[in-house]
C-alpha cells in the first residue's frame, strides 16, 4: 500500500515525497521568457484523485520511457500554486508489476457490490409487469453485460468515476425515483424504474476500466446512449424469439427514455422528454449526478485545506463554484 495519497497532500505542503503513481497525462511544453526550452508537464493520478506535476529538468529519459497510463515512481516536493497542490519531480521511472498494488490507483464505491446489487434486483423482482421484469432481468443475467454492470464506472472524470459507480448511481436514483413517483400520478413507477435501471447501460461499453478509466472505440464513436438503444433491441429481439413476447408499446417507451435522459439536445440527448416517465428520469437522474459531484468538490476542497466559508473552485461541469453551507453553519457554531 501506498504511504503517500493525492487527497493527503495538505499534509505534505512544502514537503519532499517519494511514491507511486498513475500517469494520466504527459507533454512537453514550452518555458516562457528569455531562457527558452522545455519542460514536462504531468498529471498524476491514484484512487483518491489527481493532482498536476512538473518536471524541469533531466526529464528525457522520462520522454522515451514512460507513457500515459503507465505506472510511476516519482520524487519531488509538493506545494500549492494558485491555490491547488501540485508537485515538482525531481526524478520518475516506470514502476515495476511488483512495485504496484493496483488497488492503490483505481478508486471503489465505498458501498458494499453485492449488496447493492441485491437490492437493485429485490425492486425488479417485485415488479408486477412481467414484461418489464423480464426485460430488465435480460440484461442484468446477461454472462457479460451482468458482471460488467456491477463493476463499471459510471464516467471517466465526472460523477462516479469509480469501480462500482455505474451500479451506485443506478441504485440511488432508483431509491430516489421510489420515493418521488408517488406525488406524481402521471407516472408509471415501474416503467420509471425501468429506466433509471437501463438509462445508461451502454456505459458497459463506452468505457473500459482497467488501470485507468478510458473511453472504448465504440464509446468514442458511438456514445452510451445509441449503444444502450441498440442493446434494448437486441434484448427485446431475444424475449419474442423464446416466447416472452415483449410489447411493443413498452420498447418505444423505454426506448425513449434511454434517448431523452440527458434533458436537453445540446446535453446530446437525440430526443428531448417528452412522456412523463422520461420527463421526471432527466430531471432526477440531473439531480443524482450533481450531488455526487457536489460531494466530491466538498471533499476536495477539504482535502486541500480550505476554509469552511470559502467555495470550491470552479466547477466547470456545472458552470459555478460550490459553497458547503452545512459546514459554513458549523463552523460559526
Amino acid at each position: 500500500m501506498k504511504d503517500f495519497y493525492i487527497i493527503d497532500a495538505a499534509r505534505f505542503e512544502n514537503q519532499a515525497i517519494t511514491s507511486y503513481f498513475c500517469l494520466a497525462q504527459l507533454s512537453l511544453r514550452d518555458r516562457k521568457g528569455a531562457g527558452g526550452g522545455q519542460y514536462l508537464a504531468l498529471t498524476l493520478a491514484d484512487k483518491s484523485g489527481q493532482f498536476e506535476a512538473r518536471m524541469w529538468e533531466d526529464f528525457a529519459g522520462v520522454v522515451e520511457k514512460c507513457s500515459e497510463g503507465c505506472y510511476v515512481k516519482v520524487a519531488g516536493q509538493v506545494s500549492k500554486y494558485q491555490g491547488k497542490f501540485q508537485i515538482t519531480v525531481t526524478k520518475m521511472r516506470s514502476a515495476a508489476d511488483s512495485e504496484i498494488d493496483t488497488a492503490d490507483f483505481i478508486p471503489t464505491t465505498q458501498y458494499d457490490v453485492a449488496a447493492m446489487n441485491a437490492e437493485l434486483r429485490g425492486y425488479v423482482s417485485a415488479f408486477a409487469n412481467a414484461p418489464l421484469r423480464a426485460l430488465v432481468l435480460a440484461f442484468l443475467d446477461d454472462d457479460l453485460i451482468g458482471p460488467a454492470f456491477v463493476t463499471a464506472p459510471a464516467a471517466k472524470r465526472l460523477h462516479h468515476a469509480w469501480i462500482g459507480g455505474l451500479l451506485e448511481h443506478v441504485l440511488f436514483l432508483v431509491r430516489v425515483c421510489r420515493a418521488v413517483a408517488p406525488f406524481y400520478p402521471e407516472v408509471d413507477p415501474e416503467l420509471l424504474v425501468t429506466g433509471a435501471i437501463l438509462h445508461d447501460v451502454g456505459k458497459v461499453r463506452e468505457l473500459s476500466w482497467k488501470s485507468s478509466f478510458e473511453y472504448t472505440l465504440e464509446g468514442q464513436l458511438i456514445g452510451h446512449i445509441s449503444i444502450a438503444q441498440g442493446m434494448l433491441h437486441e434484448k427485446a429481439a431475444m424475449l419474442n424469439a423464446r416466447g416472452e413476447a415483449f410489447p411493443e408499446k413498452l420498447r418505444i417507451l423505454v426506448e425513449h427514455m434511454i434517448l431523452a435522459h440527458h434533458g436537453k439536445l445540446e446535453f446530446g440527448s437525440p430526443k428531448l422528454p417528452m412522456t412523463p416517465e422520461a420527463m421526471l428520469l432527466s430531471a432526477l437522474d440531473d439531480l443524482e449526478a450533481k450531488f455526487q459531484t457536489l460531494r466530491n468538490e466538498f471533499a476536495a476542497a477539504k482535502a486541500a485545506g480550505r476554509e469552511a466559508g470559502n467555495v470550491t473552485e470552479w466547477v466547470r461541469s456545472m458552470e459555478r463554484p460550490l459553497f458547503d453551507s452545512a459546514a459554513w453553519l458549523k463552523s460559526s457554531e
